[in-house]
């Protein structure tokens, strides 16, 4: 049932009706009685409205109006909640809607395009990267008015005066006011009565609105885009996050494990959920993936999404959906859903709109966990510099420095956390979740000379370029081309995906670290303009990015795999290295033999080798299908292996190992023998000269 107010369509002013002449109706009801009588409509009275989508960018640019304002870069369409200014002050990319003017006549304007019971605005000041020398710009006070038709304004009323809502202390802090009465209009005008003594006429908002059934366009109802998927669509604290997990776990129990990697600073646990038709087990060729999410605690949407995949991919699994029930039978997938659990516990509970743009970001101690891994990229471009013989320089499984794995090393624990996960299981595929932005980042991230961006390509940079543009491209908002961009970099003109290093340079990132120490490729994927979404648009959220989701995990299934065992025992090979000519990066076999090799489609000469045994080559196709190329190798250890291992047993060395030994022994004797004779040739030479 639904509390109902009677509003006329004609203004803004609302008939009052005693409490016990109210009706309690269904919606259904409702939508009948505003078709009967489109002369009024019924109101459903919700006191927390979500916002209109000013941050989200559902609200379009051409929804905002002003009054004036300074240049272009400081326009209403700037004055969004949390948008982040330009590198370069007086760009097209400011962070404000600024007024020319600074007098009570200036005011921003948004349209809601629709009846809305207005509940509330939020203000914050300028954003500029120069605002500790340059700009101190924020709104102090300031009126509401209200609209049918942009030419009639009623003001808010606290009581019989009219309201004067506080605004801001400071640029970043999102300041909340919620209306003495909510009002029901389309338009809505923030009027700026003072602002900071040293600063000018700017501000960025978010207003919170629940949208109202149109009686002269039916239409508008239920706009929304809704999902069908029938899953727990809200924000989770840490305690709920372990109920749903433990709820999917008890709905799956064949499929699903709950494990923990460690603890946050705080004592909170890294709970995963492993997804596989034999979970706690690595099987033999089956490769293993992981999502991340939750590094920066405040970028709450990868949270909420990595939570539904694991409630879908349980139920679309017991429904008999054959795409999820091949990709469990044939994927090891591990969901790490918060990295960063302290850091959201501070955002959830400011909520999201109020966390501003950085509470929650960092660990409990102020650690950027995105900075936070070994910087491995130094170590290799070092060693690149110093070493004159190139054939032993290492690129791939680079060792951590030892001062970095120092107790006394400022790492954070959920760091080390996940560092000792990627050392514990063999992934092959990883991708990092974020949010603030519409765009897929792919290693290197860190800048080789240290520049501020720079491309800085991988040896695997076309097989990265394919895992970012597969989420891309199938992302309903990023594949979008009339979308405009999130805050201050035009992501379209790149596909929208770019190497993370021209973008701007991270050292220690995950996805380095995880390329350079592990067998693993990870990317990032910024999911979203607003980093906290309102618990509203997760549904939405979550349609714009399952496909994504799904068919990126697919692509773990891409390239070559296959297993490296001793000819003669067929046992496995642990650490064999799987060399592609003409790609400068290796990897490894797990412990049991079997590897994973991502790579495009085309003719490979792939080696394998191990300590101890004759490396073994061979021509391996990848084809176009989604099933990677079986490339097993059977690998003769070498005279001398075979003979530590017969001594090691105390057992006689064998005649034919003997007569090989015997071989190699002539063989070297006589390629020194050849040295030695060439260099007393040049010195005889030298001498009669």
């Amino acid at each position: 049932t639904w509390r109902i107010k009677l509003f006329l369509t004609a203004g803004v002013a609302s008939v009052s009706l005693p409490l016990n002449d109210i009706p309690f109706l269904s919606f259904t009801e409702i939508q009948s009685k505003i078709i009967a009588n489109p002369s009024v409509f019924l109101l459903s009275f919700i006191p927390e409205c979500p916002p209109l989508g000013l941050e989200s960018l559902r609200v379009q640019d051409t929804q905002l109006r002003a009054s004036s304002f300074q240049r272009h870069g400081l326009g209403p369409h700037r004055g969004r909640l949390n948008i982040q200014s330009g590198l370069e002050d007086g760009d097209i990319y400011d962070g404000a809607w600024c007024a020319k003017y600074e007098d009570q006549n200036q005011w921003l304007e948004v349209d809601a395009r629709q009846p809305t019971l207005f509940t509330g605005v939020i203000l914050q000041g300028r954003n500029s990267i120069w605002r500790l020398v340059l700009y101190w710009d924020w709104v102090t006070t300031y009126k509401v008015q209200f609209s049918n038709d942009s030419i009639a304004w009623k003001p808010s009323m606290n009581g019989t005066k009219e309201a004067v809502f506080e605004g801001n202390q400071d640029v970043e802090t999102p300041v909340l006011a919620v209306f003495p009465e909510p009002t029901v209009a389309r338009y809505i005008r923030i009027n700026p009565q003072t602002w900071f003594e040293n600063g000018t006429v700017c501000l960025r908002a978010e207003v919170l609105g629940c949208p109202l059934p149109d009686p002269n366009n039916i239409y508008t109802w239920g706009t929304e885009q809704e999902s069908t998927d029938k899953l727990d669509f809200r924000h989770h604290n840490y305690k709920e996050m372990r109920k749903l997990m433990k709820s999917v776990n008890e709905d799956c129990p064949d499929i699903t494990r709950i494990y923990s990697i460690g603890k946050s600073y705080m004592g909170l646990k890294l709970y995963v959920m492993e997804i596989s038709d034999n979970p706690g087990k690595h099987e033999l060729g089956e490769p293993e993936f992981r999502y991340v999410a939750g590094m920066h605690g405040n970028e709450a949407l990868g949270r909420e999404l990595v939570l539904s995949l694991m409630q879908f991919l349980c139920h679309e699994y017991k429904q008999g959906n054959q795409r999820i029930v091949r990709l469990v039978k044939e994927t090891r997938i591990h969901l790490l859903p918060s990295m960063n659990p302290d850091g959201y516990e501070m955002a959830y509970k400011k909520g999201s709109e109020l966390a501003g743009w950085a509470m929650g970001r960092y660990s409990y101690e102020g650690i950027d966990m995105n900075h936070n891994f070994a910087d491995l990229n130094s170590v290799m471009w070092d060693a690149l510099e110093l070493e004159t013989d190139k054939s032993k320089l290492i690129n791939h499984y680079i060792p951590i420095p030892e001062k970095y794995t120092s107790e006394e090393a400022f790492v954070a624990p959920e760091t080390r956390a996940v560092i000792s996960w990627m050392q514990n299981i063999p992934f092959v595929l990883s991708a990092n979740l974020h949010g603030g932005e519409l765009v897929v980042t792919y290693p290197f991230d860190m800048t080789r000379d240290w520049a501020p961006s720079e491309h800085t390509p991988t040896p695997d940079d076309s097989f990265f370029r394919w895992l970012a543009t597969v989420y891309a491209s199938t992302n309903q908002v990023m594949s979008n081309p009339d979308r405009r961009p999130c805050h201050n970099e035009d992501f379209l003109r790149h596909n929208n995906i770019i190497n993370g290093a021209e973008w701007h340079t991270v050292p220690g990132s995950m996805n380095d670290f995880s390329y350079l120490h592990t067998n693993c490729f990870e990317v990032t994927v910024e999911l979203s303009c607003d980093k906290f979404p309102h618990a509203s648009e997760l549904p939405t959220e979550w349609e714009n990015n399952k496909e994504s989701l799904l068919v990126y995990m697919e692509q773990v299934h891409r390239g070559i795999k296959g297993v490296v065992r001793d000819k003669d025992t067929e046992a496995g090979i642990a650490d064999a290295i799987i060399k592609v000519d003409g790609i400068d990066h290796h990897i490894r076999s797990a412990f049991d033999g079997d590897y994973w090799r991502l790579l495009n489609p085309g003719d490979y000469e792939v080696t394998a080798s191990a300590e101890g045994y004759f490396s073994n080559r061979r021509m391996c196709r990848v084809e176009y299908d989604h099933y990677p190329t079986i490339c097993d190798f059977l690998l003769t250890k070498t005279p001398k292996q075979r003979l530590r291992e017969i001594l090691a047993k105390g057992g006689k060395i064998p005649k034919d190992l003997q007569l090989r030994l015997r071989a190699l022994r002539m063989k070297k004797l006589r390629a020194t023998t050849k040295a030695i004779n060439r260099r007393r040739a040049r010195e005889r030479r030298a001498r009669a000269l």
